[in-house]
């Protein structure tokens, strides 16, 4: 089998890969919604990629692995990847899950990033009210992951949150930093304490916190939340869009505080894992195999944290029904350091209307059943799908 073609059409709002060989067989992935401009870096691997046989994944990553970076360029990479492991799935007709190892736990356990409420305000009681309606899903979560603080609003809504300047765009959180005032600290303290009394100790509660903080901050901020027991608090120093690691302050933060630190989702590669891992600079870790290099890539981080007793919460809150298939696959075969991984869903809404394979509804209880069909498990409908396709786009399943 030998690959005679790599194509990209935007649909909706995310870039999707199709990868096409001389038996007729095709491989799908889906990058993050975010990231529609990846489409002409995608198309820069077709050359590396062309009569290469797809089903020997490894020998084909090698040849384009060193042309990705953190996150978000390192998505085009990560792209390739997950077609690559679908197509070697439908060849071989067998779930990739088994590719990797074969799954061991039949259910995988997602938690809520990506379905959210407007919030009418950033009070505790306005907090309260948000935990109130997600606890109430029909998915049945039994862990929450709440964006606040530097990766929120907050920053701006609440006067005076922090001594920093905010910059011109309000979207990410990487974009402000700065020292926090005792009274934002405390107010945001405030707000957790109101959720975690709607949540009691029924459901696990995790925190966005940034990046942004000073790490004197950040302790500060750790040691106040230890009586909540939080499942983690993420990417306070760095995370997110911040091109580089900081393993050793994050270590500083890590050792000062119970209260579980977690980051990962901007790094790409294992190598850029290592000194956070050996280290154990944080207590979990959350790659995304849409920015990480690819599932294969993220089992491999996941199974050497393990070694070092470090717990795995995959990032994943915008991508797609591909990636939601592609997060399932891997975390079946994670060993037990897996705690669970965010939850993405169809955006637009219509999404879920040209993908056909996964289970309805998708999640029962906080999870979502593994399923074995070849492949990834879920199938682009083309007849669904050409509908949102543009007008440069009208070949990709051609």
């Amino acid at each position: 089998m030998k690959i005679v073609d790599l194509k990209c059409a935007i649909i909706g709002k995310s870039p999707v890969v199709r990868i096409v060989t001389d038996e007729g067989i095709s491989g799908f992935s889906q990058a993050e919604t975010w990231k529609h401009y990846l489409k002409p870096h995608i198309l820069a691997l077709r050359e590396a990629l062309i009569g290469e046989d797809p089903t020997l994944v490894e020998r084909v990553m090698l040849k384009i692995r060193q042309r990705g970076g953190f996150k978000p360029w390192g998505a085009a990479v990560s792209a390739v990847e997950m077609a690559l492991w679908d197509l070697a799935g439908k060849a071989a007709g067998l779930p990739v899950h088994k590719l990797l190892g074969g799954k061991v736990r039949d259910k995988v356990r997602v938690y809520n990033g990506s379905i959210r409420f407007p919030l009418m305000g950033h009070r505790p009681e306005d907090y309260a009210d948000d935990m109130r309606k997600m606890m109430v899903l029909p998915e049945g979560f039994t862990i929450f992951k709440q964006p606040i603080g530097f990766h929120s609003p907050m920053k701006r809504e609440v006067p005076n949150f922090y001594y920093g300047e905010p910059n011109a765009s309000p979207f990410h959180g990487a974009l402000d930093r700065g020292p926090v005032t005792e009274k934002g600290l405390r107010h945001l303290v405030d707000c957790v304490a109101a959720m975690k009394e709607v949540a009691g100790g029924d459901v696990g509660l995790a925190l966005d916190c940034g990046p942004g903080w000073m790490l004197g901050d950040a302790i500060r901020l750790a040691r106040m939340l230890e009586p909540f027991n939080l499942l983690w608090i993420e990417d306070v120093l760095s995370g997110d869009y911040t091109p580089w690691v900081n393993a050793g302050v994050y270590r500083e933060l890590t050792r000062a505080s119970v209260t579980p630190i977690h980051t990962g989702e901007q790094i790409y590669l294992r190598q850029n894992f290592k000194e956070l891992i050996e280290t154990h600079a944080v207590h979990v870790i959350g790659p995304d195999p849409a920015d990480v290099g690819g599932i294969a890539e993220l089992k491999w981080v996941a199974e050497f944290a393990d070694l070092h007793s470090i717990t795995i919460a995959p990032h994943g809150t915008a991508n797609g029904l591909l990636g939601l298939a592609a997060l399932i696959q891997v975390c079946a075969t994670l060993p037990g350091n897996f705690i669970a991984f965010e939850y993405t869903t169809a955006d637009p809404p219509w999404w879920s209307e040209i993908v056909e394979g996964l289970p309805s509804p998708i999640v029962q209880n906080g999870m979502i059943a593994v399923p074995d069909r070849p492949g990834m498990g879920v199938e682009l409908i083309p007849e669904r799908a050409k509908e949102y396709l543009s007008e440069d786009d009208q070949a990709f399943f051609s």
